[in-house]
This record gives C-alpha cells, structure tokens and sequence, in this order.
C-alpha cells in the first residue's frame, strides 16, 4: 500500500487550486522521464491548448533521439526548443542537450550558463523564468529523477501562486526528485504517473478524445 504520510495533498482535484486560466505548463524530470513523458503524451488529447516546456536531464550527445522518439506518442508536435523562439500553443518544447531553457513572456531562450545542481538543463532554470515570467498562470509538473533538480524551482512557482503537480514518489522509477519537491513547499496535488495527464487536461478544461 502506498504510504501517503508525507504527501501535503488534497483529496479531489476539484479542491486542489482555484480555477484560473493557465497558458503554460512546465515539465522537469531526469532517470526514468522518458517512460514517464511517453505515458503522459499518449493521454494528451491533440486539443490541448497550452503549450509544454519540458526538461528531462539529457546527454549532449542525444541529439534528436527524444524528440523522435517522443513522437512516436504524442498527439502534439515535439521538437527541441531554438533560442529566440515564439511560444505555440499546443506544442512540446524540450531543453536541448547542454542548454538551459528559459521562458520569457510568449518566447523561449536558451542558455549556455553555468551548470545548476549539476544539471544543464536544469528543472529549476525552467520553472524559475516561467514563474517570474507568467506567475499564477504556470502549472509545473515534477515527474521521477535521481536527484533534487526542480526544488527551488517548485519554490518560486508556488511563490508566485502558480499551480505545482508532483508525481507520486511510489510510482516514480527514481522518487528523489519528486520527494524534493514535495518537501520544499506545499504542492497542489501528488499524483500516480498515469493520472498526470487527465488532470492537466482537467484543470485546462479540455476535452479528452478516445
């Protein structure tokens, strides 16, 4: 049975957060992402309106191997975020290998600054420029990972009054990073891997298609 002691969440999605049009949802996850996005993306509805800024801690040398592969899945476009880049709605931007990804208001950046909690790129660099760039606007969804990257981000996302989805550490392959986040302030909802998704599609008021 799953222990749930350490899990500040509420019962019902419909008691999580108030209602409020939302216009970005951030993703970071590291060991085990790429099982966890393809669960994810194959319950996206291809109407999904916001657009999705992931990080999943990747080798410089991985090219287009997740974008191609993401692909196969998902219902929405996927492509490796470019610098300068205006924001679609409905579209998967992933962090290119060794480049932070940042989100300014309606436009994507990358960068090739330091390492964050040895990470680039970094969930935290991601969640941090969304928060300060749409505010209560952002919902960040931590998913599994080996380490803490994405707790300072969770911080700011929930200081700014954004909306912070955490999957729950029993269902992640690695639950260190989902367990930071948890910690590090009090999160919407912790939430089975495959329960991810409807509850975006719920919260965006989407219609999920067969």
């Amino acid at each position: 049975m799953t222990s749930r002691w350490w899990l500040p969440v509420l019962d019902s999605p419909e008691a999580a957060a108030p209602r409020r049009a939302y216009e970005i949802v951030v993703v970071g996850c590291s060991l085990g992402g790429m099982h966890a996005l393809e669960v994810i993306l194959t319950a996206m509805p291809r109407a999904f309106p916001l657009p999705i800024a992931v990080v999943q801690h990747r080798h410089r040398a991985s090219n287009e191997t997740l974008p191609s592969y993401l692909r196969r899945f998902s219902r929405l476009p996927v492509v490796d975020a470019e610098d300068k880049q205006w924001i679609r709605p409905g579209t998967v931007y992933l962090a290119p290998a060794n480049y932070h990804l940042l989100v300014e208001r309606g436009e994507l950046s990358l960068s090739v600054d330091e390492k964050v909690r040895w990470s680039r790129p970094s969930v935290d660099v991601l969640f941090q420029s969304a928060a300060d760039a749409y505010g209560a606007h952002v919902i960040a969804v931590v998913l599994t990972g080996a380490n803490d990257d994405g707790a300072e981000g969770v911080k700011r996302v929930k200081a700014r009054g954004g909306l912070v989805v955490v999957q729950d550490p029993e269902s992640a392959e690695a639950p260190e990073m989902p367990r930071a986040a948890i910690a590090a302030a009090p999160v919407d909802q912790v939430l089975p891997l495959d329960r991810i998704a409807s509850y975006l599609v719920d919260r965006c008021a989407v219609a999920s298609p067969a």
